[in-house]
């Protein structure tokens, strides 16, 4: 068996690894000379996973052509506002394709539909589109370290086979039959991470950033249930566990952005300065929009989304959620 993964970041990099330890055939199709070379000569992506040596059947690919020759299965891992510009590059031949893993963790920007949406829409009906999440820092996964994660398809049969494809011994793969609601708790908890930063960054307490989590939890229930996604997802792998990762860990880039506006750093200076995508950033954007589209009270998101667009003092933001009017913590 052959597979592509297209996007040579850390995520990219690091599921191939795991393709590359299992012998199969593994094409990252990357953008970049550089990664190119550094993959197919030294076997290391020293950009994004410095230090992590890669396979033998693990090879990178700068034509398409030559990575999709007799490939059975894709998995994205890109940005996710760069998902259709991609598709559309790569379509004539992604689309002969059977087998599709999204590792996305985002929105379309323009359209506010999910990447597996977007796959559903632009792919043959004869595709089947698979969802991967959880909680899975990718240089955990890529040093080997014990991580569990879940997959989601529309097909049990389909998704068991994709499952036993990507687990190994030091990465567990659960299934689902949820991939709407495992994409909105891999969106929005990267929206609470970056209020979660905030919190550290303001030195507010321990007690506090779990507060942010526990409301945050709840925030993309809200949401999640309006979009599709099954109530039990939120309280999985790809919805409390992505969550705690994500707003307590170091690694997470959305947890660092929040943590430096904590400090008083620009956004523009951060944004700068990051080797990668803080899809937490974007995902606000979109969620802004879909909260006002069903009336919907998100104040955590309301909030990172005020300082992170319209300027506002994370203080400011601060003493607003902490002066709503109080009230049962469940409501009907």
């Amino acid at each position: 068996m052959k597979l592509v993964v297209i996007g040579g970041g850390s995520w990219g990099t690091a599921l191939s690894k795991i393709l590359g330890e299992k012998e199969i055939k593994t094409s990252i199709l990357v953008r970049r000379t550089a990664i190119y070379e550094a993959i197919n000569k030294e076997k290391e992506n020293p950009f994004y996973l410095p230090g992590i040596k890669l396979p033998k059947k693990v090879k990178a690919e700068l034509d398409p052509e030559n990575a999709f020759k007799n490939c059975e299965a894709v998995i994205w891992a890109i940005p996710s506002f760069a998902l259709r510009e991609v598709l559309k590059k790569y379509k004539k031949y992604v689309e002969k394709i059977s087998y599709h893993i999204s590792g996305i963790k985002g929105f379309d920007l323009e359209t506010e539909k999910t990447p597996f949406s977007i796959l559903k829409e632009e792919l043959p009906k004869n595709c089947k589109i698979f969802v991967l999440g959880g909680p899975s820092f990718a240089k955990e996964v890529a040093s080997g370290l014990p991580t569990a994660v879940v997959l989601a398809g529309e097909s049990d049969e389909e998704t068991k086979r994709m499952q036993e494809l990507l687990a190994i011994s030091y990465f567990r793969v659960y299934r689902s039959n949820d991939p709407i609601g495992v994409e909105i708790g891999g969106a929005l908890k990267n929206i609470i991470a970056i209020a979660s930063g905030i919190s550290d960054g303001l030195e507010l307490g321990l007690n506090a950033r779990a507060s942010l989590i526990t409301r945050g939890l709840i925030e993309i229930i809200r949401l999640g249930k309006i979009l599709g996604g099954d109530i039990h997802t939120f309280y999985g792998l790809a919805g409390v566990g992505d969550l705690v990762l994500t707003c307590t860990g170091a690694l997470s880039r959305n947890y660092q952005v929040g943590y430096r506006l904590g400090k008083g750093e620009k956004l523009e200076n951060i944004l700068s300065e990051l080797r990668q995508v803080a899809e937490g950033v974007k995902t606000t954007k979109v969620v802004k929009k879909l909260a006002k589209k069903f009336n919907l009270e998100l104040p955590i998101c309301e909030e990172v989304y005020k300082v992170l667009y319209e300027g506002e003092n994370p203080q400011s933001s601060l003493k607003r959620l902490l002066s709503r009017k109080l009230k049962k913590e469940f409501q009907n």
